[in-house]
Formats: C-alpha cells, sequence, structure tokens
C-alpha cells in the first residue's frame, strides 16, 4: 500500500471527538475574556495614573501659588480684607474725635447720665428742704 500525500482543501474533513472541539472553544473563549480583563485593568490603572499625576500638578501649583497670591483669593477674603478696611477708617476716625476732647458715646450712656443728674438734683432738693427744715 503506497501513502499518497492528502492534499488539504477546504472539503478536508477532520474527525474530532465534540468534547474536545467543546474544550478548545471553551479555552478560546476563557483566554478571550482573560486577555481583554488584562487589558481593562491597565487601561484603568494607567486612567487613575494619568489622572493622579494631573491632580498633583495641580495641588503643587496651588500649594506654592496660592500663598504667593497669585491664584486670586476667595470672595471671602476679600470681603474680609474690606471689612477691615473699613474698621480701620472708624477706628482712626474715633482716635481723632477722643484726641479733640469730642468722643462720642452711646444712647444707654446718655440714659445713664440722664438718670444720675436727675438723682443727683433730687438729692440736693431733698438736701436744701431739709437744711431749711423741712
Amino acid at each position: 500500500m503506497s501513502r499518497q500525500p492528502q492534499s488539504v482543501n477546504e472539503n478536508t474533513e477532520v474527525a474530532l471527538p465534540l468534547r474536545n472541539i467543546i474544550s478548545m472553544v471553551a479555552a478560546a473563549s476563557l483566554a478571550t475574556w482573560a486577555y481583554f480583563g488584562l487589558i481593562e485593568r491597565l487601561n484603568t490603572l494607567e486612567t487613575n495614573q494619568t489622572m493622579m499625576k494631573s491632580d498633583l500638578e495641580q495641588n503643587t501649583d496651588f500649594r506654592i501659588k496660592w500663598p504667593r497670591g497669585e491664584m486670586g483669593s476667595l470672595p471671602a477674603d476679600s470681603e474680609q480684607f474690606m471689612l477691615i478696611e473699613h474698621l480701620a477708617g472708624e477706628l482712626e476716625k474715633l482716635q481723632s474725635q477722643i484726641e479733640n476732647g469730642q468722643a462720642p458715646y452711646d444712647q444707654q450712656q446718655k440714659l445713664t447720665l440722664d438718670f444720675f443728674e436727675k438723682r443727683i438734683t433730687t438729692i440736693e432738693e431733698n438736701i436744701e428742704k431739709m437744711r431749711n427744715g423741712g
């Protein structure tokens, strides 16, 4: 019996047990799933690294530039600075009025002063009455 080389073409039949075919399909599916899982994990890690690098650069810029005032200031800071300037001006006015003897006083001081003036007047009147025998 002579062996002739077999030609392989699209009509060539291969006899494989069904369990081997299922095993090959399962192995190919598992390999494909594992490959894409690894690629997805690598992409996730690379994205996180890129984002962290960007955040780190922004943090470094902020850490250096914010104290210098190169990045501006918060609206609350601006408002506080304006209030401090206003209060400093008011304090200077009050100091000059005190130095000139024109110190302002509040309503409570006026009421207290009026009260004591009335009391002193009443006491003086009572003392005069007692001196006059009455």
